[in-house]
């Protein structure tokens, strides 16, 4: 049996690829096949090998087994925009069945697959729909990335008040230092913890040099979303 977790953020840059990737670190440490799934990326770059997003590139390298770059990210657009108007500029609709499908041919090979959202939970695909409709379709998972900063208290209320009225599992939360040394960072932590009603699976501190470290799952408690 396979387990998914789509990873959504309080907005783009909260941390939603390093706590994507010290989930697959937490989970490959305790001996799961693990893989990485971001079904839409916008922000890439043209390679020899054709558009490649650095966040899938992330995913893919830290996923068990060798997977395809496109098993990984099978929709992949240049421009760093929001993901409806990407498409639009080089007129390439994004087909939620297309997403489904490659979700369903990494749930058959892994036991847990962790998907990466782009933006934050309302992030459009087209003019209608939105990636949060496809994951309540899907009925995923949900873990919440906050980056600790200005401001993230109010979007991380807005971001669990909008999982709840979706009806979706709230599984969890991440807390992410995206600034060094904040210096309310206790403070937001206490008033977080008081205010989300899912538990929080781990602190991953103001990392600098991602590259150079080895695991990041160390600061991950994946127990908390699978029990031994």
């Amino acid at each position: 049996m396979s387990h998914t977790w789509f990873i959504t953020g309080t907005d783009t840059d909260a941390g939603k690829t390093v706590a994507s990737r010290a989930l697959l670190q937490s989970f490959s440490a305790r001996h799961y096949q693990v893989a990485g799934y971001k079904p839409v990326a916008s922000g890439s770059q043209l390679t020899k090998d054709g558009l490649r997003n650095q966040d899938a590139l992330i995913l893919q390298q830290y996923s068990s087994g060798k997977l395809d770059y496109h098993q990984v990210n099978p929709v992949t657009f240049l421009h760093p925009t929001s993901p409806h108007i990407a498409s639009r500029l080089v007129s390439q609709p994004i087909q939620p069945s297309l997403l489904s499908s490659g979700l369903a041919s990494l749930q058959q090979k892994s036991e847990v697959v962790i998907v990466e959202g782009a933006g934050g939970w309302f992030t459009p695909v087209d003019e209608q729909y939105s990636l949060s409709d496809w994951v309540i379709a899907e009925q995923l998972l949900v873990v919440m990335v906050v980056g600790i900063k200005l401001g993230c208290i109010n979007h991380a209320l807005l971001t669990q008040q909008a999982l709840l009225s979706a009806g979706v599992n709230f599984s969890g939360w991440i807390a992410n230092s995206v600034q060094p040394d904040y210096l309310h960072y206790d403070d937001y932590m206490s008033t977080l913890k008081k205010r989300i009603i899912a538990p929080l699976l781990g602190e991953i501190p103001y990392l600098p040099n991602l590259s150079s470290l080895p695991s990041l799952g160390q600061y991950i408690d994946s127990s908390l979303l699978l029990p031994e």
